[in-house]
């Protein structure tokens, strides 16, 4: 079992008052509060080691440049990647999701196919409507059902030798639905597809194996994991990161320039031009040995503690509907009352000192599908408490009052 007191301890924003009540944090999927010994870690680069990386002979530039490249070696040993350099740093999920796409536009024609689901934030739609807008190329959608649900029998129909990306994530930001990812990997592969996963919501509650899954891409940000914010990754199969032109242009990713031709660097600085957030890339690397030492098999069994809890909860309000009925969850609860809008509930337990999204979360398709204008999301991490579920659904009970 976690020792939650312990682990609240570690993070100081949980010990602050919000309108003259405690704070209770439930927007972790939106991002994740971040412990001590992350913000200490960060202090620390920039007071000891602050120099650029991989450009200087001296000794800050050397620790510097050591501590980003080790940092890099953790992400490649926490989602077992075969090789450090299919490890790229991004400024996070949108960024990696950004640069495969881009890279496509030179392999795709007019008529070939991507395939997204109806479960994506906006970062997994719009970069692949804009590549089909460029290329020619149709976007094809796997519909949902009533619980939130993929439709893999539709999906099985959608594949075909036209198409040439599937890419969906991992674990849906609205719902919290998971998604049977080795399932779609493995069809998608059948037809020669490669496919990119959206780990942005996983990796906070779960490792992901790489290899076992044998996505061509995974992406995800370190800011959710409770690493810094413009940070993430993008990890790509080496085969694929070769065949893939560079995403821009600039220093570091190049091994020599003239006037006449550029040739560019090897893997992994080929896709990493300019300056590179150095500190956030070594912190979150703190950040996942912090994570590793809890335990991600503790952090799953008690996080579905925690969403049991809430889901049985909140179905004692009249009135509420909760969206994503599904086993496969993670710890998120998307709902809404009947007759009352998500954002005045959201605005009045804030006065209670209760953080919770509200809206339609960066993907308005989910939203269409079941004619709302939102949900309130509460979004559970190890280090909240059965207690301030329950304080949540009090504040509710005391919204739905106010506003009936």
């Amino acid at each position: 079992m976690l020792d939650i007191q312990k682990i609240r301890a570690d993070f100081p924003i949980l010990s602050q008052t919000v309108n003259g009540k405690p704070l209770v944090y439930f927007d972790n999927g939106a991002t994740s509060q971040k412990p001590q010994v992350v913000i200490d870690a960060e202090v620390k680069y920039y007071n000891e080691i602050n120099a650029n990386i991989h450009r200087g002979v001296h000794t800050l530039s050397q620790l510097a440049t050591d501590a980003y490249e080790v940092a890099r070696g953790k992400v490649k040993d926490h989602i077992n990647a075969k090789h450090a350099y299919e490890v790229l740093f991004t400024s996070g999920t949108t960024h990696g999701i950004n640069l495969v796409a881009n890279g496509f536009a030179s392999i795709l024609k007019p008529g070939d196919e991507v395939v997204v689901s109806s479960l994506e934030h906006h970062s997994n739609i719009v970069p692949w409507q804009m590549l089909c807008e460029k290329t020619g190329a149709v976007l094809k959608v796997i519909p949902i059902d009533d619980n939130g649900e993929l439709i893999i029998e539709e999906f099985d129909k959608l594949l075909s030798d036209k198409t040439k990306i599937v890419t969906v994530n991992h674990i849906s930001n609205a719902l919290g639905v998971i998604n049977p990812i080795k399932y779609i990997i493995d069809k998608a592969h059948a037809v020669g597809s490669a496919v990119l996963i959206d780990g942005a919501q996983a990796v906070p509650h779960l490792k992901p194996d790489v290899q076992e899954l044998d996505c061509d891409f995974y992406a995800f940000s370190g800011h959710k994991m409770c690493g810094p914010t413009g940070t993430g990754i993008l990890y790509g199969k080496e085969e694929w990161l070769n065949k893939l032109p560079p995403y821009q242009g600039g220093g570091e990713m190049i091994k020599e320039v003239t006037f006449e031709k550029t040739t560019y660097a090897d893997l992994p600085h080929k896709f990493e031009a300019g300056t590179p957030n150095i500190a956030g890339g070594i912190v979150l690397g703190t950040a996942i040995d912090y994570l590793n030492e809890i335990g991600f098999d503790k952090i799953h069994e008690y996080e579905n503690e925690l969403l049991e809890h809430a889901t049985k909860r909140l179905n004692e309000i009249e009135g509420i509907r909760i969206y994503g009925n599904t086993k496969n969850k993670a710890s998120v609860v998307s709902f809404n009352i009947d007759g009352i809008h998500p954002y005045d509930v959201g605005s009045i337990i804030d006065k209670l000192g209760i953080a919770v999204r509200t809206g339609h979360h960066c993907a308005q398709p989910i939203m269409n599908f079941f004619c709302i204008p939102g949900t309130i999301r509460a979004s559970f991490s190890f280090y909240n408490t059965k207690e301030e579920i329950d304080q949540m659904v009090d504040a509710v009970k005391k919204a739905q009052t106010m506003l009936s």
